[in-house]
């Protein structure tokens, strides 16, 4: 293959520029047999295409001649993290269609690789990929804490619920090793201010103590996202996040602990997952969960090829069958962007999905009211101030 002998090339060539850690193939398309080894084990995306804002795309293309390449020269797919700085951490929304106006992401990208990752797109704004650079190629803002306690020190800040793993998991695996959560935790604890945390790990519960400080005071929730009771399909859809077991265990620990937890089904994709609904419904409640909720799959700009791409490696006789019920949701359309659209979707099978929904919830004994956190605590930090010289 021309393209990949000239890749091989390029690779040689600028040894000396590549960390240890680094893929210098950004924007081209992963071949497949790379797959058949451990080189991607545990990554959701089978591509690497080259994000919508860049000027041009790149492909491996067969040009027969049939060339031996060395797979083992293939750089192996490691998770690299590069850390950054903000100006803000607070990040501010008024989507009419979503529960909070401000949300804390620790860290950009997401190495659970959930293919369906509707924030995979965001990391074109970065000039990376929203497939395999999205999982591989992390960022981590290790001053997230003290950038927080700055912005709620800013005069006139009023409180409201802040949403943290809105868009990326903030328990992640690399959380283990960069610690960012206690110190942001600590500092809502300082400050009296509610927050509303959403993940798919068990690692929450390493912050079960904070949990139950905040908790002390009514400021804060837990949600935990179950997509499948399903081992294989869990694997396959969100290679490495907590198993559902271990989802339900830490949904089981926060709730005996007295932490108001939620179970998000989610998301919902037909033919796939849907026919699993009530049963993770019951599990949860099983569980202690007593909130409950659910988004139809969005497809948004990249996730839409990532995701048929997935969708035809895995499950290829369910190929026109979930994307024609996805289109028959969505207007004829893979996705429809617009509010009050975008999270359930539209006509006769969107509405049987959303009753079954209800029914399942209301026979369980889920709580039909959000559990409303505190605000009457809150107090802006103390931010040290520096003395001025005379000199």
């Amino acid at each position: 293959m021309r393209e990949r002998r000239d890749m091989a090339t390029r690779r040689s060539n600028a040894q000396l520029d590549v960390t240890e850690d680094a893929d210098p193939f950004v924007g081209f398309q992963v071949d497949p047999d790379r797959h058949k080894g451990r080189r991607v084990k545990g990554r959701g995306t089978r591509s690497n295409r080259a994000g919508r804002f860049e000027s041009y795309q790149r492909e491996a293309v067969d040009d027969g001649w049939n060339v031996d390449f060395d797979e083992e020269e293939l750089p192996p797919l490691r998770t690299s993290v590069q850390e950054e700085k903000s100006r803000t951490i607070i990040t501010r929304n008024d989507s009419p269609d979503i529960s909070f106006d401000r949300s804390i992401n620790p860290y950009r990208g997401c190495e659970h690789g959930c293919v369906y990752c509707f924030a995979r797109p965001t990391h074109a704004y970065m000039g990376l990929s929203a497939g395999l650079d999205f999982e591989t190629k992390l960022f981590a803002k290790p001053e997230a804490a003290t950038q927080l306690r700055k912005e709620l020190s800013a005069p006139g800040y009023r409180p409201k619920a802040i949403a943290i793993g809105t868009n990326t998991d903030p328990y992640q695996p690399i959380e283990r090793r960069y610690q960012l959560m206690p110190a942001i935790l600590d500092v809502l604890i300082e400050t009296g201010h509610p927050v509303g945390i959403v993940t798919k790990s068990n690692l929450i519960l390493r912050d079960l103590d904070r949990l139950k400080a905040l908790n002390e005071r009514n400021l804060v929730k837990v949600a935990l996202s179950v997509t499948s009771l399903d081992n294989t399909l869990s694997r396959r859809l969100e290679p490495r996040a907590a198993s559902p077991q271990k989802r339900l265990e830490a949904i089981e620990k926060l709730s005996e602990a007295g932490i108001p937890t939620c179970v998000m089904v989610a998301p919902i994709i037909p033919a796939l997952n849907d026919e699993e609904v009530e049963a993770i419904l019951a599990a949860a409640y099983d569980a202690g969960a007593r909130e409950a909720g659910t988004i139809l799959l969005r497809l948004p700009n990249e996730v839409n090829a990532l995701f048929q791409e997935w969708l035809l490696k895995h499950y290829p006789d369910r190929y026109r069958h979930v994307m024609n019920v996805l289109r028959s949701m969505r207007g004829g359309k893979d996705y429809d962007s617009r509010s009050g659209h975008r999270m359930r979707g539209n006509g006769p099978y969107a509405d049987i999905l959303h009753k079954r929904m209800a029914v399942a919830c209301r026979n369980l004994g889920y709580a039909t009211r959000r559990t409303r956190l505190a605000l009457k605590h809150f107090k802006p930090p103390e931010c040290e101030v520096a003395q001025l010289s005379l000199f």
